[in-house]
This record gives structure tokens, C-alpha cells and sequence, in this order.
């Protein structure tokens, strides 16, 4: 009974394996950083015979070689994939990945010509709902923006939409996913946010 009532019962199931991730294969700069820090602690240190006496630089210091600042870190179409890639179906136990709402070549990054320190990035990514007349696509879009607004560094403006002749009410949906106000007034409500918060459960 409860597969009559999902819009889409037999959607396309991509396997986990088969999807594009840098995750998998490439391991986080920053995690190899943070592990090489924690051996170093466990590392007994003895005072340098050949110090200048000048103090040590300070541990903010020392995070800000290994962990670089916003303003010059790179984030490409992969790392925006493998942040949304993993974010549940409101109405399948399944990833958006797996149904192919979310794809590689459906993300794209513009930066704006200023200088570093101002400058803002965009990150739009492009839906495909599993079938035309798909009544969550808002709630999907919502929950990917949700997760980028959450994981992305603030120099970075996230812009969210139904791909182009993928839903009958592409226009509507992408409306109220573009439209700052409606948004936050549809984060207000504290079911849709209990439905977001199940979908994000599994992301990492």
C-alpha cells in the first residue's frame, strides 16, 4: 500500500559504486594534515640548540598553514557532488545520488572577477526529479540547499533549480527555491525541517 502512495514506486537506482566520487579514490588534504599533526603530538620534542630564542609561532598560526583560509581554498564541481550526493530521498531509502536527481555535469562554480578577499563564488546545481510531476521536488531542492548553505564557506552564494523541461512546474518550484524570503519562511516550518533533517542524517 505504501508504494501506491510514492509518487515514482520503481525509480532508477544508480549504484554507489558506479558514482563519481574523489572521496574514494583521493583522500582529504586536510585529513592527511590533521593525521600528520596527531603523530607529531604523540612525538616526544626537545628544545631546538639552535633556536634565535623567538617564541614558537602560536597554534592559530600553525591551523592556518595546514588548514588554509577560504579565500584560497579551491572547491570544484567534485567536492559540491560528494557534499549532496549523499543526501536521502524524502520518499525513498535511497540517495539522491543513486536516483540521479543530483549529477556531476549538472554542477557548475562561477567566481566573480574581484579580488580574493571579496570575492563571491556561486554554486549552482541543476535537479532532475525521477519523474515530471515529482510533488517534492521544493522539499528536495530545499534539503540540497540546506546542505550546501550548511557545508560551503560563506564567500559562497548557492543557487538551486529544477533542470529545464525535467518537471511540469519547474517554473513554480524554482521560484520559491530562488526566492530568499520564501525560503526562510518555508525553514520556519518545523515539520519541513524534520523532513530535511531526515534526509541530511546520512551525509557526512
Amino acid at each position: 500500500m505504501e508504494e501506491e502512495l510514492k509518487d515514482n514506486a520503481n525509480p532508477t537506482i544508480l549504484q554507489l559504486s558506479d558514482l563519481p566520487s574523489r572521496r574514494r579514490d583521493e583522500p582529504s588534504k586536510k585529513r592527511d594534515a590533521a593525521r600528520a599533526m596527531l603523530f607529531e603530538d604523540l612525538v616526544p620534542s626537545y628544545p631546538d640548540p639552535f633556536s634565535s630564542g623567538l617564541p614558537s609561532p602560536t597554534s592559530s598560526e600553525e591551523d592556518a598553514k595546514v588548514y588554509p583560509s577560504d579565500d584560497v581554498e579551491e572547491i570544484d564541481e567534485q567536492e559540491i557532488y560528494d557534499l549532496i550526493a549523499h543526501v536521502s530521498d524524502p520518499e525513498h531509502p535511497l540517495t539522491l545520488g543513486q536516483l540521479a536527481v543530483v549529477n556531476l555535469p549538472d554542477i557548475s562554480i562561477q567566481s566573480s572577477a574581484a579580488p580574493s578577499k571579496s570575492r563571491i563564488t556561486t554554486a549552482r546545481v541543476l535537479l532532475t526529479p525521477t519523474i515530471s510531476h515529482c510533488s517534492l521536488a521544493t522539499v528536495i531542492g530545499l534539503g540540497v540547499r540546506v546542505r550546501l548553505e550548511q557545508a560551503l564557506p560563506p564567500r559562497f552564494r548557492v543557487d538551486v533549480r529544477i533542470k529545464e523541461g525535467t518537471h511540469s512546474t519547474a517554473d513554480a518550484v524554482n521560484k520559491q527555491l530562488g526566492d530568499k524570503e520564501r525560503v526562510a519562511a518555508a525553514l520556519e516550518n518545523r515539520n519541513l525541517m524534520g523532513v530535511i533533517g531526515k534526509m541530511l542524517e546520512g551525509c557526512t
